[in-house]
C-alpha cells in the first residue's frame, strides 16, 4: 500500500512554512522590484529567520549548508514556497543557484567548495550557467559551439550564450562549453567556473523578456579569449553533459511543486472572487461555466500533485525516476497555465490588473513550458521509454 500521509516531522515543516509565509514573505511582495527581487535591507533579515527555523536550502544535504530532508520533504515544502515569487529568494533555494550548488556538492574539489560552494550556499554571493547559445537549439546541448582550448597552461574560453538567468550582479557562473570536439557527442562538453570580473567575460545585454521575477534579469554573454587557470574546471574533462544533468532532475521537483504552490494560489483567488461577485444578485459561484473551471482545476492540481510526490518518492528510494520526471514536467507546466487562464478568466479585465498576483504570475508561467526542456522534448522522452519497456515486456511502464 501506498501511504500519502505526511510524516510528522513533515506536519512540523509545512506548518511552519505556512506561518513564515503568511507573516512575512506575503507582507513583502509589494516591495518587488522587476528582475532585482526585494531589497537586500529586507531580504538579508528574512534569510536569517528562515535558517533559524532549519528550512534554509532544503535542496542541499547539511554538510553542504542545507537541511538534507529528502525529496518528497523538499517537494512539499517548495509547494507551499512556490506560491510567492519571492519566497524561494528568502528561503534560499532559487535557481540557478540552487542547481549551480548541487553540481559544485557533487563534483567540486575541496578548493572549488571553498571558494564557491560554501558562500553560494549561505546566500553571500549570487551564480549563473551559461549554457544556451544563440546560434544553436537551446534544447539540444550535443550542438553547443562555444569551445575551451588549452594555451600555454591556461584554459581559453570562446562562446557566446544567452538566456543565462541570474547573470546581472552574480559572482560567478558554470560555463558549459566543447573541449572535445571530436569525442561522442555526451563527452565533447566540460564545465568551468569563471569568476564574473575576469578579463574577457562581458555580459552584452539583459533580454528583455516576458516576466519580472528573476533576480539578475536573463543575460546575453560573452566570452572572448577568457583565461583561466586549469584548476577552475568542474569535475573531469568530458563530463559536461553529465554534470549538468545532476541539476536538472532535484530542479523539477522543485518547479513542479512550486507550480502547484502557484495553481492553488490562483484557484483560491478564483473561488474568493467568484464567491463574492455577483451577477444579476447571484454569486458568481452558482454559475456552472464558474464550476466547471473549478473542478477542472482541482482535478489538474490533484494529478499533478500526486505524479509530482511520486517522483520525489521514487528519487528518495534511488530511482532516477527519468520518465516520471519528463512526466511532471510537461503535465505541470501545463496545469499551472490552464489554471491561471481560468482565473483570469474569470476575475476579467481586474485579473489582468496588478491588483492581483494574476497578472504576474501569467507571464512567469509562460515560460514553464520551455525551460528545463520544452514540452516537446518530454513528450519524446516519455513515449520513446514506453516503447521501449513495451519491446521488452510486452507491458506498458505503470508502476
Amino acid at each position: 500500500m501506498y501511504d500519502f500521509s505526511p510524516s510528522t516531522e513533515q506536519k512540523d515543516l509545512l506548518r511552519k512554512a505556512t506561518a513564515f509565509m503568511n507573516n512575512y514573505v506575503y507582507p513583502n511582495e509589494k516591495y518587488m522590484l522587476p528582475h532585482r527581487g526585494i531589497p537586500e535591507n529586507i531580504l538579508k533579515p528574512l534569510q536569517e529567520k528562515v535558517k533559524e527555523l532549519g528550512m534554509w536550502a532544503a535542496h542541499l544535504p547539511k554538510e553542504a549548508g542545507g537541511t538534507d530532508m529528502g525529496f518528497v520533504s523538499l517537494g512539499l515544502l517548495s509547494e507551499i514556497i512556490g506560491r510567492s515569487p519571492i519566497a524561494p529568494y528568502i528561503f534560499g533555494s532559487m535557481a540557478p543557484d540552487s542547481g549551480n550548488s548541487e553540481i559544485l556538492w557533487h563534483a567540486a574539489t575541496q578548493e572549488q567548495k571553498e571558494k564557491y560552494l560554501k558562500p553560494l550556499v549561505n546566500g553571500d554571493i549570487r551564480s549563473y550557467f551559461a549554457m544556451t547559445e544563440p546560434e544553436v537549439s537551446g534544447s539540444d546541448p550535443r550542438m553547443l559551439r562555444g569551445k575551451a582550448e588549452l594555451e600555454n597552461g591556461e584554459w581559453v574560453i570562446n562562446a557566446s550564450k544567452w538566456f543565462s538567468t541570474g547573470a546581472s550582479g552574480a559572482a560567478f557562473s558554470i560555463v558549459m562549453v566543447v573541449t572535445d570536439p571530436s569525442a561522442p557527442p555526451h563527452k565533447r562538453m566540460s564545465l568551468f567556473l569563471v569568476d564574473s570580473n575576469t578579463p574577457g567575460c562581458e555580459i552584452i545585454r539583459e533580454v528583455d523578456v516576458m516576466g519580472d521575477h528573476m533576480v539578475g534579469g536573463h543575460c546575453e554573454v560573452r566570452f572572448t579569449n577568457c583565461r583561466i587557470p586549469l584548476e577552475n574546471m568542474l569535475g573531469n574533462r568530458g563530463d559536461g553533459f553529465k554534470l549538468a544533468q545532476l541539476r536538472l532532475g532535484p530542479g523539477r521537483i522543485t518547479h513542479a511543486m512550486r507550480w502547484l504552490g502557484v495553481a492553488k494560489r490562483s484557484l483560491e483567488i478564483l473561488i474568493e472572487y467568484a464567491s463574492t461577485s455577483k451577477k444579476n444578485g447571484t454569486p458568481l459561484s452558482k454559475d456552472q461555466t464558474i464550476q466547471n473551471f473549478i473542478a477542472d482545476s482541482m482535478t489538474e492540481i490533484q494529478a499533478a500533485r500526486l505524479l509530482t510526490l511520486q517522483a520525489a518518492w521514487k528519487m528518495d528510494q534511488c530511482d532516477e525516476a527519468r520518465t516520471d520526471i519528463s512526466m511532471i514536467k510537461l503535465y505541470g507546466a501545463q496545469m499551472v497555465n490552464n489554471v491561471l487562464d481560468r482565473a483570469i478568466q474569470v476575475l476579467g479585465m481586474y485579473g489582468l490588473s496588478r491588483d492581483t498576483p494574476l497578472e504576474g504570475l501569467f507571464r512567469e508561467a509562460r515560460a514553464a513550458r520551455i525551460y528545463d526542456g520544452p514540452d516537446e522534448i518530454h513528450r519524446m522522452v516519455i513515449a520513446k521509454q514506453a516503447i521501449k519497456e513495451y519491446e521488452e515486456d510486452q507491458l506498458l511502464p505503470f508502476n
